[in-house]
């Protein structure tokens, strides 16, 4: 898959990342979904109502996802959570929630 996607936030900003990122979420995958009749599938673009600090943390921690995949939990040496700033952690918990990541 060579097709990228682009996320919109509420405040302007936009996030460019591969399909196969952006499909890791089921959230995105079903909006994105070819088959499905949605505006987003056909554009190639998903606006999503969360500031842009918090798209752009939602499309690093969807990169590590992909990556670590087919690794076991015991050989990831690198845990995500270190790179999370308190300050917009409830926001990214409810961005993450409605992803379903």
């Amino acid at each position: 898959m060579g097709d990228f996607v682009t996320l919109l936030s509420a405040d302007g900003f936009s996030v460019v990342l591969p399909r196969n990122v952006a499909l890791a979420s089921p959230t995105l995958k079903a909006m994105l979904d070819e088959d499905a009749a949605f505006q987003e599938a056909s554009s190639r673009t998903a606006r999503l109502e969360y500031r842009g600090i918090i798209l752009l943390k939602v499309a690093e921690y969807l990169a590590y996802k992909v990556q670590y995949a087919d690794v076991a939990a015991s050989d990831i040496r690198e845990d995500f959570q270190s790179r999370i700033d308190p300050y917009i952690a409830l926001e990214l918990l409810t961005a993450a929630d409605y992803l379903d990541i």
